[in-house]
């Protein structure tokens, strides 16, 4: 027995041999590439997503899909750092969903920089403080993020890239369940935990917070409170899990938006987002949605905000997502179409569909 084990870990050690070297040999491919882009940006998310899709696909097992794009995310990510040192802001502070969001796309390999609000990682890469802000706009139980709709009606920045991010909400103390008199929380992660809150906390008090990592923050520092955030949150501020995965919904994930100054090229599976108004009259919603239809555009996402004008009370722009590239010959004759009937519109980018 200890004979064979001796054997397949040498077999193991050739073949981490045999790794580093094609790592290596990788990198350098990569930096050949970066010095033929003569500036040219480092990140191409169509680039990067059609690598991981063509790894799960011819992917034989044992190793699971996600687990085989999660190692190559860290492969793409220590290459692209030899092309270009890249800075990324995200809602923070540190230890929220936000920054494990950027880490899920970016890889390690970026510097990731936490801004106090929204408004704030939309205004520094505005400013050209940073290529990329990763934002949150909505979650599968508790609907959109409002304010990042409302900047993206606003921002020059394009979006590039999206996220889906599987959320495990935790509770998180330095003491225990019972001492308990206060759970502090971003208004959503409450929400996403409301039954579990009724049933196992009934009498404690619920505080929205800015964010989940303030609001471990602020467990760490008072007595009988508590946190719902991620484990990345319990790590970094020193608290215990009293309890795992406590959101109401199992598969309860938030998708995130990678906004800059890229356009990506169409991949095959592609998102287009847009924002929209539709004149005060009885059908103008439906007349809108009749270019899709027509050219067979799939529309994935629609949502209402109040238009943010003074003297536009009581109206409305419309947030739409649909399947395809802007570029896309179906969709592009819907968006010219749309452009002659809508007052206003807005393409908010076209981008490739998120790999888990």
């Amino acid at each position: 027995m200890a004979e064979d084990i001796d054997k397949l870990r040498r077999d193991i050690d050739a073949v981490d041999d045999e790794l580093l070297k094609l790592l290596n040999r990788r990198a350098g491919l990569a930096s050949r590439i970066g010095a033929l882009k003569h500036g040219a940006p480092a990140y191409r998310p169509e680039r990067e997503t059609e690598i991981l899709r063509r790894m799960a696909d011819s992917n034989p097992g044992p190793l699971a899909a996600e687990r085989v794009t999660a190692v190559f995310r860290e492969v793409i990510s220590a290459c692209r750092g030899l092309e270009e040192a890249i800075r990324v802001i995200y809602l923070g502070p540190e230890g929220t969903f936000s920054e494990q969001a950027v880490r899920q796309h970016f890889g390690r390999a970026v510097e990731a920089l936490p801004a106090a609000s929204v408004d704030e990682a939309f205004r520094r890469c505005e400013a050209r403080a940073v290529q990329f802000t990763v934002v949150p706009v909505e979650n599968s139980t508790e609907g959109v993020v409002g304010r990042t709709l409302d900047l993206l009606l606003s921002t020059p920045l394009r979006i590039c890239a999206e996220i889906e991010l599987r959320v495990q909400q935790n509770l998180l103390a330095k003491g225990t369940l019972k001492e308990l008199r206060r759970v502090y929380s971003h208004a959503q992660s409450l929400g996403q935990c409301d039954a579990w809150l009724a049933q196992h906390l009934p009498g404690v008090e619920r505080v929205p917070l800015a964010s989940n990592a303030e609001a471990a923050q602020r467990a760490a520092h008072e007595p009988a409170t508590a946190a719902i955030a991620g484990e990345a949150a319990a790590e970094r501020y020193g608290l215990t899990v009293l309890a795992r995965s406590i959101e109401d919904t199992p598969n309860n994930t938030t998708r995130f938006l990678v906004l800059g100054e890229l356009d990506p090229a169409p991949t095959g599976k592609d998102r287009t987002s847009l924002v929209l108004s539709a004149e005060n009259k009885p059908g103008a919603v439906h007349a809108l949605l009749t270019p899709l239809a027509e050219h067979r555009v799939s529309m994935t996402r629609i949502e209402s905000r109040p238009a943010r004008s003074r003297s536009a009370l009581w109206e409305y722009v419309f947030f739409i997502d649909v399947e395809g590239h802007q570029k896309d010959a179906p969709v592009a004759k819907a968006l010219a179409k749309l452009r002659t009937a809508a007052p206003f519109l807005k393409v908010l980018g076209s981008y490739p569909v998120a790999v888990r």
